[in-house]
């Protein structure tokens, strides 16, 4: 009897439990539904008519979630591996699905493709818009951009494990891992529930922090918050058609390099910092590689502004250099300048820091440094093996040995991620892209970054692009967001089989 019933769970182990994925679903949807309630309430304050459209999407959102929630009968309330990796996937697409609504019904009055495509923006940080004149919508349509990226900074799945307590197993831990970006997850509390409220609470107290910072300077409160929520999330969203470039302030420029330099950084790192453990960061191997990076782009920029002859003062070799080199590495992606006028070396040091972002476990995307680290100490030891074929040489990253489990990951999804960027581009010339516009525009999707160039523009206007390509681009930030893995199981056929 005990063999049948060990054998019964684990048959129902492999089994896809598709009827508590609903539920699941239809509980994170009514948990959006809450959230739409801040920019109706916003539109309300300021007494603009797109409270109605928000109304009507937070219904119809609120409706589906109670659907989802309430109908389906799960047959065990066990979630397995497969699970989670359907549930961290589908929620992002159905966020997405959902979020563009008050697009769609909205003062944008975007279509489908359109609405698609800037929610998916704003919910994977990466912060490219097809909304030409953002400055004519209402506050509440810029409060939603805003509050979906602040949002999608830390994760929905991450958001998820802190309401619901159920998930705090290793199921759990498997759709943490699956969403947060990197090689490696160091887990802060004893269970993943708590791990994911300290994270929350960490960024909530960072982002408060920075929008009293803002609102000292030439923003008021509604600004403050919009561009806090872009920053410290590394999204990139602006209430300005010129970003931060229409307020043309060191003050505004400094604190936002501060503070985008911060959402770059592991956010284990700056726990360990503000809870005393100071030693933590001046060891990171990573840590130290960012701010040498920044140290080196900053260098090489400023020469090729000098080469160009497009400086116009003192700050164009300051904090203008400084600010573009944290959007650009933090896959942030504000614009503050015409970086394309800084020549040709500095257009292409954007797009190798656009590849590579920043730390792993930090809200940016890209390919992270702790793996460009790694690859250039896997470089370094080759070397050796070359010259000494007897010689036994470890890589070790933080004092930790990289396994050949992690190796054949890394070396996997650089090949990938490359592959993703090279077929996006490939994609977007055959919709009649520049080539050059083209590779950019898909590092920056693909990246999660949003900065724009060429056809494009600086600040990222995507409205020209046909519907088929807002598409393309929609996928490349999705996948860039969930770091490929995630879907490239959902279409692998040994996924579906018991």
């Amino acid at each position: 009897m005990r063999a049948l019933s060990m054998t019964t769970r684990s048959a129902s182990s492999r089994r896809i439990n598709l009827p508590k994925q609903l539920t699941l679903l239809g509980l994170l949807l009514i948990i959006e539904a809450g959230f739409m309630a801040v920019p109706m309430a916003v539109c309300l304050a300021y007494g603009e008519s797109d409270w109605l459209p928000f109304l009507v999407s937070i219904g119809i959102t609120a409706v589906a979630g109670i659907l989802l929630h309430t109908l389906p009968r799960p047959h065990s309330e066990s979630l397995g591996r497969r699970d989670g990796c359907m549930i961290t996937c589908v929620v992002w697409i159905m966020y997405s699905l959902f979020g563009m609504l008050p697009f769609i019904l909205g003062s944008p009055r975007l279509n489908v493709s359109e609405g698609f495509f800037e929610t998916m923006s704003g919910f994977t940080t990466t912060g490219a818009t097809v909304i030409r004149d953002i400055e004519s919508c209402s506050h509440g349509i810029q409060m939603w951009r805003a509050l979906t990226q602040w949002i999608g900074g830390l994760g929905i799945v991450l958001f998820t494990l802190t309401v619901i307590p159920s998930l705090n197993n290793s199921r759990g831990i498997f759709m943490f891992h699956a969403e947060v970006s990197g090689i490696t997850h160091d887990k802060i509390g004893a269970r993943i529930a708590n791990t994911a409220k300290i994270l929350w609470g960490l960024y909530g107290v960072i982002t408060i922090i920075l929008i009293g910072l803002l609102w000292i300077g030439p923003m008021n409160f509604f600004e403050s918050v919009c561009h806090a929520f872009a920053a410290i999330s590394t999204g990139g969203f602006s209430t300005h058609n010129d970003s931060i470039a229409s307020y043309d302030s060191f003050y505004v420029k400094t604190v936002l390099s501060i503070f985008m330099f911060i959402g770059g950084v592991n956010f284990g790192l700056i726990y360990a910092a503000v809870t005393g453990r100071v030693k933590d960061l001046l060891k990171n191997d990573v840590l130290r590689a960012y701010l040498w990076l920044i140290a080196l782009n900053y260098i090489l920029t400023v020469i090729s502004i000098l080469h160009a002859g497009s400086w116009t003062g003192w700050q164009s070799l300051t904090i203008d250099p400084v600010f573009h080199i944290v959007s650009a590495m933090t896959s942030t992606g504000f614009g503050a300048g015409n970086f394309e006028a800084w020549g040709e070396l500095a257009l292409v040091l954007t797009i190798i820091m656009m590849f590579f972002g920043a730390c792993a476990g930090s809200t940016t995307g890209g390919a992270k440094i702790d793996r460009l680290l790694y690859m250039l100490k896997n470089f370094k030891v080759e070397i050796k093996r070359a010259v000494s074929p007897r010689s036994m040489q470890a890589i070790r990253i933080n004092n930790q040995v990289v396994t050949p489990e992690h190796t054949n990951e890394i070396i996997a999804f650089l090949l990938i991620y490359t592959a993703l960027i090279i077929v996006g581009g490939v994609l977007l010339s055959a919709l009649d892209f520049p080539i050059v516009d083209a590779f950019f525009s898909s590092v920056s999707c693909a990246s999660n970054n949003g900065l724009g160039a060429g056809v494009t523009g600086v600040t990222g206007s995507y409205d020209f692009v046909p519907a088929v390509g807002k598409w393309v681009m929609s996928f490349l930030m999705l996948a860039g967001r969930l770091e490929i893995f995630a879907l490239i199981m959902l279409v692998t056929p040994s996924f579906w089989r018991r």
